[in-house]
């Protein structure tokens, strides 16, 4: 069976996964898989419903009726609509944790994302991919940034989607989100063994990209 290479790149909240990922995805002609959106779908789906983001088997009856799309362009899709700029919504990035430790949610999410990957060059990222998602990806990154740092750039991308938002309360919900991610119980947010550590604290969008292509391309 012909055999797709697969690059994880994993880190905490606001680290610049998705952006490198996207940029990488483009410069190398792979597939960019973003399985943050996947788990902010979910989430915007059970707000838009009005199902407990706390009720753990109400949210997994939610998903097993939920069809999640992953567009070339960046766009997102529930069940045929286009939620792409709904899922950055305050409301949203403020509960997707919480949803984020269910198991059974985690279990039928990796399922769907290691599907993709057997079928394209991918590069995904997100919390646990290395460590659990494509545990025998090819490459593997883990990306880090001062909070106050990914604070900024949130605030900023923020502002330019028209979103209303207060930098302060920013980072301490970046701050807040580390802490869950890191502590659940499954799939914890943490490096893989293998993985190149990546600090993007002082470094441009650009010199990340070059940094981590190259090690691929080595």
């Amino acid at each position: 069976m012909l055999k797709y290479t697969q690059i994880a790149i994993d880190g905490p909240a606001a680290a610049g996964k998705s952006t490198i990922a996207k940029l990488m995805a483009e410069a190398l002609g792979f597939v960019y898989i973003d399985t943050g959106a996947m788990y902010r779908a979910i989430t915007w789906r059970a707000i838009d419903k009005g199902v407990d983001v706390n009720n753990e088997a109400d949210v997994i009856n939610l998903l097993d009726d939920t069809t999640i799309v992953l567009q070339s362009n960046g766009d997102v899709l529930v069940n045929d609509v286009i939620v792409t700029k709904k899922l950055r919504t305050q409301e949203v990035t403020s509960q997707v944790s919480i949803i984020a430790t269910y198991k059974s949610v985690r279990d039928e999410l990796k399922s769907r994302q290691k599907d993709l990957a057997l079928t394209e060059n991918v590069i995904m990222d997100g919390r646990d991919i290395g460590t659990n998602v494509l545990p025998d990806a090819d490459f593997k990154f883990f990306m880090i940034a001062d909070a106050r740092v990914r604070a900024s750039r949130r605030y900023k991308e923020n502002l330019e989607r028209g979103v209303a938002c207060d930098l302060d309360s920013l980072e301490l919900e970046i701050r807040k989100r580390d802490e869950m991610d890191a502590n659940r119980i499954h799939s914890p947010l943490k490096q893989a063994d293998d993985a190149i550590l990546i600090d993007t604290s002082t470094l441009s969008i650009h010199e990340v990209v070059d940094k981590m292509v190259g090690y691929v391309l080595k």
